[in-house]
């Protein structure tokens, strides 16, 4: 029903299942990793031992909270806030209940009077009891007014209590509205409609391992401003011997525009390059699955309807990262109107692809990763081809030379008019003169 109503993208609600169907059963290791983020974007973080043993350090830690009541108030959860406000309304109420009642005691208007006989004028009308003391405490916080309970001008202490409970009923009001506004209108409400794909992949493009996923908008309206940003949390050992459990890597992404910013009208694939820098360059096919990584996407940017920014989160593990495959197209062209077929927004096909890491794959072509010529071609010419090897200046591979590398001394003769004459040499940067045998033997 939702689906032909508009609601969302028809088929949208088989996409899981779909792609569950579509993708190679893989083994799963016996200990399931930890998730930094949850598929659907929540920090699996639990916050222990903050309150210490000390009683000072309880409230200290008591008071940072409360310090910043309108977040915590934001933070709690729907029953709990509907909790607190009732709980404030009702105490509000039985206070000044209590305030009114002890102003006609006082003033003498609980008395019994004969209703033929005039009297006094009392405080407030028709006060008789605490019941009644309540009721009129409620239509004076909340503006009621049934006209049968009224502040005279007697006692001028119940005109300066009216004024008190009025500023104080406007506050708690103001409050619970906000905090009301503020929970319907958080980001991550937004970022519901945010999908990304169940899997990610590694495929090749443009001649290079390429890791991808993608991402996509079921509303209409749009993200302003919409960035993407890709970090590695892994577990890191530094030269010093110290653990760093969780440490954070930037992931380059891949865009022609040179920024993160994306124009996210569509489902996007977003790639990203493995290179020499990237924290996936020694990742290979084989030890993807014992690799302790977790790559973690964010979201950012501005609701066009509302102006508030929202932020949406998914992360990827080795288990939920596909080599060798690439994602199916989903958008076609069609009453001069492009669609987008939903139901295949995570399915993938199998595409050809070596098991090797891209340290390994620069090595088999030729690049060096280390020592004091990083970066130099190894069997191949002066003329850099693209990013994964080198070529001659006249287009043609290296032949015999493959096998040692370019600058090697060698000797280059030539027979010019019967005489054998000897070339100078080049190495790494200096020429050597060798005289020829035949010279020094006349």
């Amino acid at each position: 029903m939702l689906a032909r109503k508009g609601l969302l993208p028809d088929g949208f609600l088989l996409t899981r299942l779909a792609e569950d169907a579509a993708q190679p059963s893989r083994i799963r290791p016996k200990s399931q990793r930890a998730r930094f983020i949850t598929k659907n974007g929540s920090c699996n973080v639990a916050h222990k031992n903050i309150r210490e043993q000390t009683t000072d350090a309880i409230v200290a830690s008591q008071g940072r909270f409360l310090q910043d009541v309108f977040t915590t108030m934001v933070d709690l959860k729907w029953q709990h806030s509907l909790l607190i406000f009732t709980s404030a309304f009702l105490c509000s109420w039985m206070l000044f209940a209590m305030v009114w009642w002890l102003l006609a005691f006082a003033h003498g208007d609980l008395e019994p009077r004969d209703p033929n006989e005039p009297g006094p004028v009392p405080c407030v009308t028709s006060i008789h009891s605490f019941t009644s003391a309540f009721l009129f405490s409620i239509e004076v916080q909340v503006t009621i007014g049934f006209g049968g309970r009224m502040v005279t001008e007697e006692c001028p202490l119940a005109i300066i209590v009216l004024i008190i409970q009025n500023i104080l009923g406007l506050i708690i009001n103001a409050i619970m509205l906000g905090c009301v506004f503020m929970k319907t209108a958080q980001a991550n409400r937004r970022a519901e409609t945010l999908i990304f794909s169940r899997n990610a992949v590694i495929a090749p493009r443009n001649g290079r391992p390429t890791f991808m996923f993608r991402v996509g908008d079921l509303r209409k309206s749009m993200i302003i401003s919409a960035t993407i940003q890709l970090q590695v949390i892994r577990r890191t050992v530094t030269a010093e011997g110290e653990v760093i459990p969780v440490c954070q890597l930037d992931i380059q992404v891949e865009n022609p525009l040179r920024s993160n910013g994306i124009f996210l009208v569509s489902p996007l694939i977003i790639s990203h390059t493995i290179d020499r820098g990237s924290p996936l360059y020694e990742v290979s096919a084989q030890s993807l699955a014992t690799e302790d990584l977790e790559i973690i996407v964010i979201l950012e940017g501005v609701v066009e309807t509302t102006g508030i920014t929202m932020q949406a989160r998914t992360s990827y593990t080795p288990e939920e990262i596909l080599w060798g495959r690439r994602f199916v197209s989903i958008m076609t062209e069609e009453d001069a109107r492009y669609s987008v077929d939903y139901s295949k927004f995570g399915n993938t096909v199998p595409v050809r692809m070596p098991a090797l890491s891209a340290k390994e794959l620069d090595q088999t072509r030729g690049v060096q990763d280390s020592g004091p010529h990083e970066g130099k071609p190894q069997g191949w010419g002066l003329v850099r081809a693209g990013r994964g090897g080198y070529r001659r200046g006249g287009g043609r591979a290296c032949d015999d030379a493959a096998s040692k590398p370019w600058y090697v001394t060698t000797e280059k003769e030539e027979e010019k008019k019967g005489q054998k004459k000897t070339v100078k040499l080049e190495e790494i940067g200096r020429e050597i003169e060798e005289e020829t045998m035949e010279d020094m033997s006349d």
